[in-house]
């Protein structure tokens, strides 16, 4: 017998919904608990976001510098910035990317003058509701760029006939997982039923996490530079 050819197998949220429903051994019959499943299926999905990093989430952005401006107001939906380079243009159009060095609060906030100016060479997240990165030394060069890689935050769900913003194979622990949220939230689902949905939720989320990831080689360099 032939196979399909196809590869396209996907779930809309209303199905996702059904499915975590029948798992808990009931399907949807209102509007209402629609709207609940909805709801839960989003908190579960910015939960993913404590985790660790989503890979399909992270995109390159750039940033124009101007001179003489330290600071840049980032998108209200970046969570968080992986990498960060400055891009500057040579004389043929080419491009050089230098590296960044990621600092934290303290390390910025004791930055004898921070309005000190060069190509940047560092850093800060400061992860605000709408976040903001500042660079030190100030950009001197408004020709030059910042370029990152941003972790972003996954779409939300705003209707039952949507895609979600998932790969595929995180199609089981979302379901596995929206079940599990569901279930608290019905009193006559028993404790050991509520925690073998747990189970099997984070079962199914660290087996897709496995293949989320870099796969590369793993090299530790020691930090030999020092501060006086």
């Amino acid at each position: 017998m032939a196979t399909s050819g196809t590869r396209t197998f996907t779930l809309a949220v209303d199905e996702i919904i059904e499915e975590a429903f029948s798992r808990i051994g009931g399907e949807p019959q209102t509007g209402k608990e629609a709207q609940q499943g909805r709801r839960s299926l989003n908190l579960l999905l910015q939960e993913w976001l404590n985790r660790s990093v989503q890979l399909w989430t992270v995109t390159t952005s750039s940033q124009s510098l101007t001179a003489n401006t330290s600071s840049y107001t980032l998108n209200s939906h970046t969570v968080d910035i992986e990498e960060a380079v400055i891009r500057k243009t040579n004389s043929d159009n080419s491009f050089t990317d230098f590296e960044l060095e990621r600092i934290s609060r303290d390390d910025y906030l004791n930055i004898p003058n921070k309005s000190d100016t060069g190509r940047p060479s560092q850093y800060f997240l400061d992860k605000q509701l709408t976040p903001s990165v500042f660079l030190y030394p100030t950009p001197d060069d408004s020709t030059d760029a910042l370029r990152f890689n941003e972790r972003r935050r996954i779409e939300d769900i705003t209707a039952s006939t949507e895609n979600v913003d998932i790969p595929d194979r995180f199609l089981p622990c979302a379901i596995s997982g929206l079940a599990y949220y569901l279930a608290l939230k019905r009193p006559q689902i028993e404790m050991q039923r509520r925690q073998e949905l747990k189970v099997l939720y984070e079962e199914e989320f660290n087996r897709a996490m496995q293949d989320n990831r870099e796969k590369v080689d793993l090299i530790i360099k020691p930090d030999l530079r020092y501060k006086i």
